[in-house]
């Protein structure tokens, strides 16, 4: 491990580094958006729901853009998101050097913050970040962009109104409440458009025998018992190896699979030719892609794995789909093609699923909503429910209607979670693109509410009247006479 030593002050001089470098290139931008109002309430420019990463980085984005944004989170404050809560990774999965939501700011860098406090030796021998350590700089990425979140609030309901904007109806501190957005960005994370897929069999089982890799479980839980982890992706080997930590008699991994994935193909899709241009690919094209990186499936990372086999009492159990699974004895009885098996509770390593119905602050949008599948047939040699049920979404991440005018406003919500992958590729939910995507949703954003007030935009122009000559810059000459 580094030396975690602080420097003294290390830290506010980065702050007014970054306070220089912002001043230096003019940002942010002075405030100019028209105000709304819905009767007598001031209508915000931007709400964003889910105030982690790619909220944040969102916000911040618009912010230099001279747009004001309001961002709303259920969480308390410096507990949004997953990372300090149920992640169980000991470090981020990307690599270190990625500059994740620093906008182009080389002060505003996980970099720049850790060798403020710690030192650039630090850094060198630092391998990956520490899980809890990037909370630690996201929180301070909020405190010192002075980013505008509530926390506490969760969305109860989002309706599209006729006239073009959003009705958002919260549950706060200080009871519901109801807000109205002229664009509203869904920045909820890979859960944000449904939620935690369990399979069918799952449910037939009472509650007290499972969860989800996803759902928070006490330390102390797993002291003595016998675990069933269902999966092998990083959030399998997260749960097991926490579930080993804590004391569990044993942990069998029951992997489908033959073998375990070895190669990160998503890695290498990786350049700033795809960032940048996966938006413009042809439909078949960007399927091609995303369905080939689904289907091989990216492995867990070397490290997470090694903290699982390290243990003599962790087993890989690869061939092993579920065949059955009951309750007998008090115990819960899988049933495998290889081998029966008898743990005390099972852990669901399984993803997530989109599905909007799932959400009830979207149930009133959700049949409105244009998929993937509303549109587009894949080859039946690529069928992917994860594409197909994904948004259709428009250049700036849009929701888009099913049938026009069926759900006028609709246009005014934005998708900047994972699900947008399949459109825009992988800048909304993942941190080496992040800011990417940050900047075209904030510029796209600024571009539509310009051009919905441009009347009102060039009548100000028509009115502006401060001199650039004041008169005195030159004399006439006089009529020269006539030869």
């Amino acid at each position: 491990m580094p030396d975690m030593s602080c420097t003294p002050d290390g830290l506010s001089q980065l702050e007014i580094r970054l306070k220089q470098d912002l001043s230096w290139l003019d940002l942010p931008a002075k405030d100019w958006v028209i105000g709304h109002k819905v009767e007598t309430q001031p209508m915000l420019d931007v709400a964003i729901i889910g105030a982690g990463m790619a909220g944040m980085a969102a916000a911040a984005a618009l912010r230099l853009l001279g747009i004001k944004v309001v961002l709303f989170d259920r969480a308390p404050n410096g507990f949004e998101g997953p990372w300090a809560t149920t992640a169980r990774m000991e470090t981020l999965r990307s690599p270190k050097q990625l500059t994740g939501p620093a906008l182009g700011l080389p002060a505003l860098t996980f970099r720049a913050w850790f060798e403020a406090q710690f030192g650039a030796l630090a850094w060198d021998s630092l391998d990956k970040i520490p899980r809890l350590q990037w909370m630690d700089y996201l929180r301070w990425y909020r405190r010192v962009l002075d980013l505008d979140v509530r926390n506490k609030h969760a969305i109860r309901d989002v309706i599209p109104i006729k006239s073009g904007h959003v009705q958002l109806q919260l549950d706060t501190p200080d009871g519901p409440q109801v807000m109205h957005a002229r664009r509203v960005i869904i920045a909820s994370g890979r859960d944000g458009l449904g939620g935690p897929f369990v399979p069918d069999f799952a449910r037939n089982l009472p509650k007290q025998y499972w969860a989800h890799s996803s759902e928070p479980i006490g330390i102390a839980f797993y002291k003595n018992k016998r675990i069933g982890v269902i999966g092998a992706g990083a959030s399998a080997m997260d749960s097991a190896a926490t579930a080993l930590e804590a004391g569990a008699t044993s942990v069998d991994l029951l992997i489908r699979r033959q073998d375990m994935p070895r190669i990160n193909k998503g890695k290498g899709a990786g350049n700033p030719g795809l960032t940048h241009g996966h938006i413009d690919l042809p439909d078949t094209w960007k399927w091609r892609i995303r369905h080939y990186i689904n289907s091989q499936q990216v492995p867990a990372p070397r490290g997470s794995t090694l903290r699982v086999s390290k243990f003599s009492n962790a087993r890989f159990n690869f061939g092993c789909p579920i065949e059955q699974i009951a309750i007998k004895n008090d115990h819960i009885h899988i049933v495998t093609p290889r081998s029966e098996f008898e743990v005390d509770f099972v852990i669901f390593s399984t993803g997530f699923r989109i599905n909007w119905q799932a959400r009830p602050e979207y149930a009133r949008i959700a049949p409105f909503v244009r998929a993937w599948k509303d549109r587009f047939e894949p080859n039946p040699r690529e069928y992917d429910q994860e594409l197909m049920d994904s948004p259709d979404l428009g250049a700036i991440f849009e929701l888009q209607e099913k049938s026009a005018n069926a759900c006028p406003g609709l246009e005014s919500i934005h998708c900047f979670c994972y699900p947008a992958a399949l459109t825009h590729g992988t800048i909304s939910g993942d941190i080496p693109a992040i800011s990417d995507g940050a900047k075209r949703l904030a510029q796209g954003i600024a571009s539509s509410l310009y051009r919905e007030d441009v009347e009102q935009y060039y009548e100000r122009i028509t009115k502006f009247d401060e001199p650039e000559l004041l008169g005195d810059e030159w004399i006439a000459a006089d009529r020269p006479s006539t030869v």
